[in-house]
């Protein structure tokens, strides 16, 4: 029997569910999301003015946390959960995995697996930044393993880009948990970086490696494809006396770059933050044709703008939320009256959708299917015992 042979129903939890573009992504790749889980209700109504209502679908809003056992699903082969990474970022103070308000989560979905027993899933995935990989110098994510395996599951990593799909620099850490033995797979991956070496080396840790495909290379351009076309008149474009304090915040670096771009024979297109540098806020372009990792609009260099430079013309304005749908892999994302700052939130919080497709595809499924045909064998083996 092959993977071919088996049935393609394969049904997901997605718990921190946001405005679903996890089950966008696994959807894509075959597998059904039958039950989510937020506390946001303004995500939980994008969710749905996108889904809609489904008797073949579960959404609960509700703190994870206060979750009991009964209204828990059952019977679904993946649990994903994109659990928040306020605490595990630079920008959000690094408290991490245990003192962290909101990363803290991370533990109620722990808790959530125990309290199905038997019935826990065969795969989880869960998604997070890379910054899990080094809060608290390696001990949140060895913690995070550790309960993982002990509840029964071996747990590999892999660090993905969204550069590898779309032109947004978007560094994202996934621990793929399998409650069966996996074979490790001995060849070098771009998605395994040197510095995930401590985490497999750690013998205290129950991991594995599995074969991944080699990912598609990482964008340096084609942010301008994204980029949504405004009239000149639009009150969205920045007045004059903005776009010259922009100007005037630029470093001599900055400048020059700046001055290059705007003074070339080519329409260009720069993504820029603004940053704190020596207490002073200051603008910084991107050197290259991508956007910035989209973030919510809180906290620091949180909001992202758009420079449009070339044959001495300068335009400025902020990215608009159907420029984050598109580069989050969702252009057709519906928001009929959706407040900006929600989609900003909605979007700078999710996972990027080609980027789940691809791991569904390349790893996901291909699991799942490894695991059910070892499961068929087990159930054979002992009648073909019994025969001979």
């Amino acid at each position: 029997m092959t993977a071919e042979d088996l049935p393609r129903g394969w049904r997901a939890a997605e718990f921190f569910a946001g405005i679903g573009l996890a089950r966008l992504g696994m959807s894509k790749a075959g597998i059904d999301v039958i039950w989510s889980n937020d506390i946001a209700p303004t995500k939980h109504a994008m969710f749905e003015q996108n889904f809609g209502v489904s008797e073949n679908h579960t959404f609960l809003v509700e703190d994870l946390g206060k979750v009991p056992r009964e209204v828990l699903p059952e019977n679904v082969d993946l649990a994903w959960a994109s659990f928040p990474c306020t605490d595990l970022s630079v920008a959000g103070g690094r408290a991490g995995l245990h003192r962290g308000i909101a990363s803290s989560t991370f533990w109620h979905f722990i808790k959530a697996l125990s309290k199905l027993g038997s019935e826990r899933p065969p795969v989880i995935a869960l998604e997070n930044v890379t910054a899990f990989a080094t809060s608290h110098s390696g001990r949140d994510i060895v913690s995070a393993i550790r309960s993982l395996n002990g509840l029964g599951y071996s747990v590999d990593v892999l660090s993905i880009d969204a550069r590898r799909f779309v032109p947004q620099s978007r560094p994202r850490l996934f621990l793929i948990g399998a409650s069966t033995p996996v074979a490790t797979m001995t060849e070098s991956s771009p998605l395994r970086p040197d510095w995930l070496t401590p985490i497999f080396e750690d013998p205290s840790l129950v991991t594995h490696q599995m074969h991944v495909p080699e990912p598609p290379p990482l964008l340096d351009d084609g942010l301008v494809a994204y980029l949504e076309e405004l009239s000149e008149d639009d009150p969205r474009w920045w007045p004059a006396e903005r776009v010259d304090a922009f100007i005037g915040s630029l470093s001599d670096l900055q400048s020059k770059r700046f001055n290059t771009l705007r003074d070339g024979d080519t329409d260009m297109a720069r993504t820029a933050y603004r940053r704190m540098r020596q207490g002073t806020p200051r603008w910084e372009l991107r050197s290259d044709g991508i956007a910035g990792c989209l973030r919510t609009p809180s906290g620091g260099s949180s909001k992202q703008a758009v420079a449009f430079l070339g044959y001495g013309d300068v335009r400025i304005r902020w990215m608009t939320p159907r420029e984050y749908a598109s580069l989050m892999g969702a252009p057709d994302y519906k928001m009929d009256g959706v407040k900006e700052r929600h989609a900003y939130y909605g979007f700078g919080d999710a996972v990027c959708v080609p980027v789940v497709e691809w791991l569904s595809e390349n790893y996901l499924v291909p699991l799942l299917s490894s695991l059910e045909i070892n499961a068929l064998l087990d159930e054979v083996r002992p009648l073909e015992a019994a025969v001979r």
